[in-house]
């Protein structure tokens, strides 16, 4: 009976996977890379008083700006629907970008968040103002920061530092960023994306350790 279960187990994970990925549209092809060399944030320090970078990582990257009890539902909507979905691969992590004038702000505001939702894993990056403005701009998107420095669109950053997204979406023609305010937004296109990008990393890692056996 042992025997059964543990081949049953090591037949299923590798179809369950392949149904994970698979399932979005765009199924296993590369999601579209739409501004190269988006500006690092290496420079800049999180909560903890680490660097954070983009290098090496794909990174969800939000722009909380000063106001953060107003946007509690949108983030909320955020981390149900995709980030608690990938906080388990190592090299996933979400990055928000806020003004350093707003860092208690942000303590209250994980405290308070955490009565809803998860914010442990978010890695919270604290800059000067033309600082953020600086790396917004350089995504060389159709958005716009507000006046507190926040945008209601995430965006997608691969691991050489290039935003990623879509460049036929029915709806929007070039898709830069993703809504954190439509549920159907992040459901139907994000997480679907997020699933290409991720599976777009690991197909190339597995050809990378097939191809060193030769």
């Amino acid at each position: 009976m042992k025997k059964f279960i543990v081949l049953t187990v090591l037949f299923a994970l590798p179809i369950i996977a392949y149904l994970f990925f698979a399932s979005g549209k765009n199924n296993f092809a590369r999601l579209p890379v739409l501004t190269e060399n988006v500006k690092e944030i290496s420079s800049f320090e999180n909560l903890q008083e680490q660097p954070v970078s983009f290098k090496n990582n794909i990174s969800v990257v939000a722009f909380f700006g000063s106001d953060l009890e107003e946007i509690k539902g949108y983030t909320f909507n955020l981390d149900q629907e995709i980030l608690e979905k990938y906080y388990s691969f190592k090299d996933f992590q979400f990055v928000i970008l806020v003004p350093e004038a707003a860092k208690d702000k942000v303590r209250d505001f994980v405290q308070e968040f955490g009565k809803i939702g998860s914010a442990e894993q978010w890695k919270f990056v604290f800059a000067k103002p033309e600082e953020i403005k600086a790396v917004f701009g350089s995504m060389e998107t159709s958005h716009s920061l507000d006046e507190n420095l926040y945008s209601p669109y995430v965006f997608i950053i691969d691991k050489d530092g290039n935003l990623r997204g879509r460049n036929d979406d029915k709806d929007h023609g070039v898709l830069y960023g993703y809504d954190s305010r439509s549920v159907a937004e992040l459901n139907n296109k994000m997480n679907d994306d997020v699933k290409v990008i991720l599976a777009e990393y690991r197909l190339a890692l597995k050809k990378y350790k097939a191809d060193r056996k030769y």
